[in-house]
């Protein structure tokens, strides 16, 4: 249950935010952007952030969903890996590694399913969701396993950016 109630699915107000929300969801407002919008300006500047990170970095799709479910899974955001384990498996991850990822973090966690690159990035992954400074050892091995450093600023500010969401949604119970 929400914390806070969810605007209305028909909400219009104010046109030039919700239209882009509308445009960035192929038409439809979700639970969290019903949430959001109860701070337009907090809706606004959410909105032009996730369209970048969502369309416009390097990283490939399968690594950036990888690690969204990955910080969902980390954070307990259900509404997150529901949305999210559905991308990961149309840009290439398997049912099997989506199953390990609703487990990451718990003591029957089961990396077997995943190559080494993967691994790599899952670790530095829980590390900065987790500890926030990840070790020497987590930020090595992701770098080795990415292209340069744009790709390892990208997956820095993608477990952050991902983690204000998970936090957000878990923080106001937007769909649960």
């Amino acid at each position: 249950m929400p914390r806070i109630p969810y605007l209305p699915a028909d909400t219009t107000e104010p046109p030039a935010i919700v239209d882009a929300i509308r445009q960035r969801r192929g038409g439809e407002l979700l639970e969290l952007d019903r949430m959001l919008l109860h701070s337009p300006p907090f809706a606004d500047g959410w909105n032009a952030l996730l369209t970048e990170v969502r369309g416009k970095l390097s990283l490939p799709g399968r690594l950036r969903e990888l690690v969204i479910c990955a910080v969902a899974a980390l954070n307990g955001a259900d509404y997150e890996l529901l949305h999210h384990g559905p991308v990961f498996l149309e840009v290439g991850g398997s049912e099997a590694q989506l199953t390990a990822l609703h487990r990451l973090g718990e003591p029957s966690w089961n990396d077997s399913v995943f190559s080494d690159a993967d691994r790599a990035v899952i670790r530095f992954t829980l590390e900065v969701t987790r500890e926030v400074r990840p070790s020497e050892q987590a930020f090595a091995a992701a770098r080795a396993v990415l292209e340069d450093d744009r790709q390892m600023v990208e997956l820095a500010g993608l477990i952050g950016t991902y983690n204000m969401v998970s936090r957000f949604l878990v923080a106001l119970g937007v769909g649960e």
